[in-house]
C-alpha cells in the first residue's frame, strides 16, 4: 500500500494514489497541489457537502462529473485524494456524458479512469445534434446545450443511487458568472457552491468554488492529463463569458489579486447596504426616539 498524507497535507511519502503517479517531485508542485486539497477541503467543510448519517447507514454517493477539461481532471483528483486519506467519507462515481460531438475522442476518458482504478460510468447522449438544430446560427449554443447535459446527469444520478452531482467549477467560473448576471441579467447571483435540484432529491456541489482557475491549469498540466477540449463551444466566437475573463484578466494584470479581493465580497455580502427590500427590512427600519440629559429637547 502506497503511503498517505497526513491531515496537513504534508507529504509523508510516496505518491498515495494511482492519479498522482508521476507527480513533480519539485517544491512548488507540492506547495501547489497541497493548496488545491486545502481549499477543496474547506469549501466541502463551509457549506455542508457531505450530509449527516446515522453511523449505521450506508456512505453517501457523488456522481462526479467529467468532461475531460482540466477543471474536472483536478477535481477528481483532489476528491479522490480526500476520499483516500480518510477525510471525505462518501463514495466516488466519475461520469462521462458524451454528448455526440463529431471528433470527440470517446476512448480516452474510459481508458484513463480504468488506468487509474476509478469506478466510473460512460454514458451516450447526442445532444449535440439537437444543440445544433435548435439554436439559430450566431447564437450560442451553451444555456441549451447545459440544460440538455444537466437534464442527463441528473437521470444519471438517481439510476446510480448518487445523493450528489458534482461538478468542476472553480472561482474563477463563479466570478465570471456574476458578471453576466450582473450586465446582462440584471441581478446579484452566481453559482452557488451547493444547490438543491428543482426536484428536491440531488444536490450540486461545486468543490473547486475556492479554487483559481490558474491552479487548476498548472496541475492539470503539470500531471500530464489527457485533456480534451470542448470544440462545440470552443469554436464559437464572441462569447460573453469570453469578454468578462478578458475584462478580468486586464483587472488581474493592473491590479494583482482583484479576483480574490472580488471573490471575497461574495462571501460578505451585507443585505442592509444594497437594495433589495425583499432581503432587507427597509420600511421596519424605525429610529429609537431620545433626549439626551445633557441637551435641551430637540437638538
Amino acid at each position: 500500500m502506497l503511503d498517505r498524507e497526513d491531515d496537513t497535507g504534508t507529504e509523508a511519502g510516496d505518491d498515495i494514489h494511482a492519479l498522482f503517479h508521476g507527480a513533480p517531485k519539485t517544491t512548488e508542485f507540492r506547495k501547489l497541489r497541497k493548496r488545491i486539497i486545502r481549499d477543496t477541503r474547506e469549501t466541502i467543510d463551509r457549506y455542508g457537502m457531505v450530509e449527516r448519517r446515522a453511523p449505521d447507514a450506508p456512505r453517501e454517493k457523488w456522481l462526479v462529473c467529467l468532461s475531460g477539461g482540466k477543471d474536472s481532471y483536478t477535481l477528481l483528483a483532489a476528491l479522490t485524494e480526500l476520499q483516500w486519506r480518510g477525510l471525505l467519507p462518501v463514495d466516488i462515481l466519475a461520469c462521462n456524458l458524451d454528448q455526440g460531438q463529431p471528433g470527440f475522442p470517446a476512448t480516452v476518458l474510459p481508458e484513463f479512469l480504468t488506468k487509474m482504478g476509478v469506478p466510473h460510468r460512460i454514458e451516450y447522449a447526442d445532444t449535440y445534434s439537437i444543440v445544433v438544430d435548435k439554436v439559430p446560427q450566431g447564437r450560442t449554443y451553451c444555456a441549451l446545450c447545459s440544460r440538455l447535459r444537466r437534464g442527463n446527469l441528473y437521470r444519471i444520478a438517481r439510476e446510480e443511487g448518487c445523493s450528489a452531482v458534482v461538478l468542476g467549477h472553480h472561482r474563477d467560473d463563479i466570478l465570471e458568472t456574476f458578471f453576466l448576471n450582473l450586465f446582462h441579467g440584471g441581478k446579484l447571483a452566481t453559482m452557488p457552491p451547493k444547490l438543491l435540484n428543482d426536484e428536491g432529491d440531488l444536490f450540486v456541489l461545486r468543490p473547486l468554488a475556492h479554487v483559481a482557475e490558474a491552479d487548476c491549469e498548472r496541475f492539470s498540466r503539470a500531471m500530464d492529463y489527457p485533456i480534451i477540449p470542448c470544440d462545440l463551444c470552443g469554436s464559437q466566437d464572441g462569447l460573453q463569458r469570453q469578454v468578462i475573463k478578458r475584462m478580468l484578466d486586464e483587472w488581474e494584470d493592473k491590479a494583482p489579486g482583484r479576483r480574490q479581493k472580488l471573490f471575497s465580497a461574495l462571501m460578505n455580502a451585507r443585505p442592509s447596504h444594497l437594495l433589495d427590500p425583499a432581503l432587507f427590512d427597509f420600511a421596519g427600519l424605525s429610529r429609537q426616539e431620545h433626549n439626551s440629559p445633557d441637551l435641551p429637547a430637540g437638538d
